[in-house]
């Protein structure tokens, strides 16, 4: 039973492989695979968008940083001025703070450059073997449709399509039909000259219409005789004898 299966799945997928090939268009297929890698080229741009806008968007934290630790360092000089030390104390935490995430931020700005580097390198590569492929596939398609036109004309040419096929058949039953009644009309023909064709219309058989035609024959022979022996004699011939008229 499994060997069963897996011989009919076989034959399912090669039946459904050959439908799916004869159903493809090269055409079709060749901008379908375009469009999708349009598709991909366009994700790669969005992508670098997103990278630069965070790259931004680090870079204007950066810059508020930066300006409160020179905030928090003129602060801390003007508490010490004003002999307030734990004033000058806290500006410089904080300071030391901001500095710290200053130094994180710059960290994950060089991380989002180093990716919009690749990323653009990407979109380079990908640009050029999208258009690299669209040259390819213009000159494809090209290519099966002129193959595709020569098979068209070849076929109308040498009557191999199916319309063409369909005529020759058409062609040939006709021709069969016309041998078999034309023989027919020969046989008839033939039957109806040696006599071996019943009279449907009559009840004498063949052999009544023989007999007949035999009888008739004989009766032609014997008054010809008859005539003859008369006309040797010098006799005069004898006249049809009629019928008594009928009674009124």
């Amino acid at each position: 039973m499994p060997g069963l299966m897996s011989r009919f799945s076989t034959i399912v997928k090669a039946k459904f492989s050959a439908l799916l090939n004869r159903a493809e268009n090269p055409n079709e297929t060749l901008d379908y695979s375009y469009e999708k890698q349009l598709e991909s080229l366009q994700n790669v741009k969005r992508g670098i968008a997103d990278v630069v806008t965070a790259k931004k968007r680090l870079q204007l934290q950066t810059q508020q940083l930066e300006q409160n630790v020179v905030k928090l360092d003129t602060q801390a000089r003007q508490a010490l001025a004003a002999n307030r030390e734990d004033l000058a104390r806290q500006a410089l935490e904080r300071k030391s703070g901001f500095q710290q995430q200053l130094q994180q931020l710059d960290t994950q700005v060089q991380q989002l450059e180093s990716q919009q580097e690749k990323l653009t390198t990407n979109e380079q590569q990908l640009s050029a073997r999208i258009e690299q492929f669209r040259s390819q596939k213009e000159v494809m398609k090209a290519q099966y449709s002129a193959a595709e036109a020569q098979v068209r004309i070849g076929e109308a040419a040498t009557g191999i399509g199916r319309q063409m096929e369909d005529t020759g058949l058409a062609i040939q039953r006709a021709k069969d039909k016309t041998d078999q009644m034309q023989a027919r009309a020969a046989a008839l023909d033939e039957l109806v000259q040696t006599g071996g064709l019943d009279d449907l219309t009559s009840d004498q058989t063949q052999l009544d219409r023989e007999l007949a035609q035999l009888s008739s024959q004989t009766q032609v022979d014997q008054e010809l005789e008859k005539l003859k022996a008369e006309v040797g004699s010098g006799a005069p011939p004898k006249e049809i004898e009629s019928s008594p008229p009928p009674p009124a």
